[in-house]
């Protein structure tokens, strides 16, 4: 990806609420997104995702790997005993002391894989994870072992979510998260190349989903401090009961929507000589 023409913009949390993706699904029909990432172990994942294979749309579709919202796709008796997913923070301790129970954290790779395979009829593009565990120790390797398995080598790429430290400090904002998730998936980057696969070169979207906010200026910084293959995460989407019912995110997610779908959203790229990307294309 050339520097400072192109960057891509991936929504994530595809599939979290039927609200959710209707929005993401606006986005994408209006071309306002390169990318977007699928939640396979939402009960709403079926029907959302084959909404997505009916549509025609230059985007990468991926696997948004989760493991702290909601519930397994099987019984995991060590990670998830009352059937629902650990907290991140309970997630990220385990990682970091190596008291994660990678026997069924494998097995759940390879469901979430399955059942985004089995909607979506082919692999993803892309792989990455809510709350970005997909680069925590432990996990990461894991994922990429899996991806190995399924001869997705070359094939899929992975987001690195971490950036590098000046362009952080560069982009202010929500730096103290993009600083923490930067030193908890260090290495992940140089462990993916090692492996063959493909990342993003930059990071940014960190917000702090604040409604009386003003997400165009906040969106604005994502665009600073780019990298060669530049992504920006995005939490696009309309409010609905099933969504509050899962996830603190609500008013701020339909803020993001109306301005990707705004004027200001193409006159923000122009004005910064950009166009959107799909990194599956990039050199």
């Amino acid at each position: 990806m050339a520097k400072d023409t192109t960057v891509a913009l991936c929504a994530d949390d595809f599939g979290l609420s039927m609200g959710v993706s209707a929005g993401i699904l606006e986005a994408l029909a209006a071309a306002r997104l390169s990318a977007v990432s699928a939640i396979a172990t939402s009960s709403r994942w079926p029907a959302t995702g084959r909404e997505l294979t009916r549509r025609v749309i230059d985007a990468d579709v991926g696997l948004h790997f989760n493991l702290t919202l909601g519930r397994p796709l099987a019984r995991m008796r060590k990670f998830a005993p009352q059937g629902v997913f650990p907290s991140v923070a309970e997630v990220v301790r385990a990682a970091l002391r190596g008291k994660l129970p990678m026997d069924e954290i494998r097995v759940e790779i390879d469901r979430q894989l399955d059942r985004f395979e089995a909607v979506m009829e082919r692999a993803p593009d892309h792989v990455d994870g809510h709350q970005h565990v997909h680069a925590l120790p432990f996990i990461r390797t894991a994922l990429f072992e899996a991806l190995e398995a399924r001869h997705l080598v070359g094939k899929v790429w992975l987001r690195d979510p971490g950036d590098r430290l000046h362009r952080i400090l560069i982009r202010g904002g929500e730096a103290k998260k993009a600083l923490a998730v930067r030193s908890l998936s260090h290495g992940f980057r140089r462990a993916a190349k090692r492996r063959g696969f493909a990342t993003n070169d930059g990071f940014a979207g960190f917000a702090d989903f604040d409604p009386s906010g003003d997400y165009g200026a906040r969106f604005e910084t994502y665009l600073y401090a780019r990298g060669r293959r530049h992504l920006i995460m995005c939490h696009p989407g309309y409010v609905d009961a099933d969504l509050r019912a899962q996830d603190p995110v609500t008013v701020a997610r339909e803020q993001e929507l109306a301005f990707l779908l705004s004027p200001e959203f193409e006159e923000l790229l122009a004005r910064h000589k950009l166009k959107l990307a799909r990194l599956s294309r990039a050199g």
